[in-house]
């Protein structure tokens, strides 16, 4: 018995049918490759775009804060406003002490235009004052060797953490300068670890581009005493920095005369809310993604069906002349639908294929020493965008499908 779907024949029917209407075949064509892209980019593209959106806190803990003094904005118990305040460990201490929700509070210092150097290789850059709590809010990508740590810290180590860019820039060619020497103003220290920053987020500069030493060894090197420039705060689960920076803002504001309403007298960045705003911008993104991906879809499985009109109005006569001479309901079923089904089996491949094409590309081309955002379309998505397209546009004809089978033999030889 042989099965219409699978009839050589029928094929061969189908695609000289197919070319008889060429301008037809094309624009419907067109219409379900173009839906098939759109939405195949758009399920590919949603996780590419969230990978880029989070790459720029990748390596930062969620629930946390940092803050910076700067100058006052309004006058305040015999103070003008202008003034500069700082920071000291004393305000560190009492957060610690005041604010039992903080899980972690370092410090971080800073000075720029630093000479370091080794033999007749120079760098001029930032070099940074932290203690090892730094990691349990920034989180850098150690290339090899270790980060500063609590002994560092306590015996004033002179030991320090080179920045990938800085290794490189001192240390041509040399694959490990862990455990060598560079001067920093003409002072050695040990190299313990090369990191480098695996996020977008700056505090004066790139990870990559400083060299970071124990606070107490930079504050006695520099002659800081116990000031510092920064504050970085990591919360426990139940933290809420945004309800906290009031409260952060009072304790330091009032020891250091800054009048409570001045906000702008600190910066003051939650990373926490930054986290919650990639959140709903990506919640944002992926209901529009889906929203687009429907219509495209509705789109395309009108065009099948009203093409699907098209033929049989057009093929009437021939419906009914192939009835006529003993042709089977299902016969006439299979042949109306087999057209759809191959028309939109092709074009929907070629979006597919497209898609991957851009996606590759738009990967390859947002990619960096960071990450590569996956920009990409897996074998599921693909498979379930060809089977949704056809299993619908296949329903889509079902029904002028039925009315050709219904077609009387005489009333389509009649037709006009």
């Amino acid at each position: 018995m042989k099965i219409p779907f699978f009839d050589i024949d029928n094929w061969k029917e189908i695609g000289a049918t197919l070319a008889r209407n060429k301008t037809r075949t094309f624009l419907t064509a067109f219409g379900i490759f173009w839906g098939v892209f759109m939405l195949a980019c758009l399920m590919g593209g949603a996780r590419g775009a969230e990978d880029l959106l989070r790459r720029n806190f990748a390596g930062f803990a969620t629930n946390s804060a940092i803050l910076f003094p700067g100058k006052t904005t309004i006058p305040y118990q015999g103070h003008a406003k202008g003034r500069r305040w700082s920071l000291d460990m004393t305000d560190l201490e009492r957060l610690q002490v005041l604010l039992p929700q903080l899980k972690t509070v370092t410090p971080q210092s800073s000075s720029s235009n630093i000479s370091f150097r080794n033999g007749r290789y120079t760098y001029s850059g930032q070099i940074w004052g932290v203690r090892a709590g730094f990691t349990d809010v920034m989180t850098p990508a150690i290339e090899s060797g270790r980060f500063i740590n609590d002994a560092d810290e306590r015996f004033m180590r002179k030991v320090a953490v080179v920045g990938k860019k800085v290794a490189n820039e001192l240390f041509p060619g040399v694959t490990d300068p862990v455990g060598r020497e560079i001067l920093v103003n003409g002072v050695a220290y040990r190299i313990v670890g090369i990191a480098y920053q695996n996020n977008e987020i700056q505090m004066g500069d790139r990870i990559d581009n400083v060299v970071i030493m124990p606070l107490k060894t930079f504050q006695n090197a520099f002659n800081k005493g116990d000031l510092i420039d920064g504050i970085m705060m990591v919360g426990y689960d139940t933290a809420d920095f945004t309800a906290l920076e009031p409260k952060i803002r009072r304790i330091l504001y009032s020891r250091h005369k800054v009048a409570p309403d001045d906000t702008s007298a600190m910066w003051y960045m939650n990373i926490s809310e930054e986290f919650a705003k990639v959140d709903a911008l990506f919640m944002g993104v992926s209901f529009l993604a889906l929203f687009i991906g429907l219509s495209t879809l509705i789109a395309g499985i009108i065009g099948i069906g009203n093409i699907m009109w098209v033929i049989v109005k057009e093929r009437t006569q021939e419906i009914g002349i192939r009835r006529a001479i003993g042709a089977r309901p299902s016969d006439i079923i299979v042949q109306i639908l087999s057209e759809g089904v191959t028309l939109t089996a092709i074009a929907g491949m070629a979006g597919i294929s497209l898609a991957c094409v851009v996606l590759g590309v738009t990967a390859a081309m947002t990619a960096n020493e960071i990450s590569t955002p996956r920009f990409q379309m897996n074998l599921g998505h693909a498979v379930t965008i060809m089977v949704t397209f056809v299993v619908l546009g296949t329903l889509a004809g079902l029904i002028p499908a039925i009315k050709a089978m219904k077609i009387k033999p005489i009333e389509a030889l009649n037709d006009k």
